[in-house]
């Protein structure tokens, strides 16, 4: 067989016919596919998740609950200006849509604000320090009240006009006072005396004797 024959057998319309209709069947399955997946998962369709922010968790419940949706809540914080379980943030978010039967988990006010313990900042750091700890919990600082000591180093916290000490829990929302020293300090201060092992004289012409008596009883020995 020589090559114009093989080619022309090669390009013969029957062999044509047959690639074209494998790759006609090949398309359509794919497409059969994409198209049968879509169908099976109800691609495009779905509920649309409604806005439940500022929204109270008891009306919330009925509107998911007609719409086919679950709610379930995931988490709490605090906002005073908001009403005590009223819903702060949701997942998934407002206008995305989900299946029948989706849950939506959502974060609710809680009725009074978080505790948080004061960290170890009295006695124990300057004003700089305790400040920076203090505002990174979220805690509002009054001007400081400064008192007797070492400048600028904390001696205490109010709150309320009650004094706290670290470790004390207090809401977030009550604002705190620190207690820093001014630099000075109060000329009532005693100051104490340390008794010395031997005894001072005056001489005869006004000068100390600060020699220590010797006596028979030490000669003896």
């Amino acid at each position: 067989m020589n090559a114009k024959n093989f080619f022309k057998k090669v390009c013969s319309r029957f062999l044509l016919l047959n690639l074209l209709a494998m790759v006609v069947v090949v398309l359509l399955l794919c497409m059969g596919v994409v198209y049968g997946l879509d169908l099976y998962t109800h691609h495009g369709e779905g509920i649309e998740v409604p806005e439940l922010k500022g929204m109270r968790y008891q009306k919330a419940y009925l509107l998911l609950e007609e719409k086919g949706l679950n709610i379930v809540v995931s988490d709490s914080g605090y906002n005073k200006a908001l009403p005590a379980d009223c819903i702060l943030a949701q997942v998934p978010g407002h206008g995305q849509k989900v299946k029948e039967g989706h849950t939506i988990y959502v974060t609710v006010n809680s009725p009074s604000s978080p505790t948080f313990a004061i960290p170890d900042v009295v006695d124990n750091s300057s004003l700089r320090e305790a400040e920076a700890k203090l505002t990174a919990m979220g805690f509002r600082l009054m001007p400081t009240q400064r008192v007797t000591g070492e400048k600028d180093w904390v001696y205490g916290i109010l709150c309320r006009g009650r004094r706290v000490s670290n470790g004390d829990r207090v809401p977030i929302d009550y604002p705190l006072t620190l207690m820093v020293g001014s630099g000075a300090y109060d000329d009532t201060d005693s100051i104490d005396y340390v008794d010395s092992d031997y005894s001072i004289e005056m001489t005869d012409n006004g000068d100390i004797d600060e020699f220590e008596e010797v006596t028979e009883s030490l000669i003896a020995e």
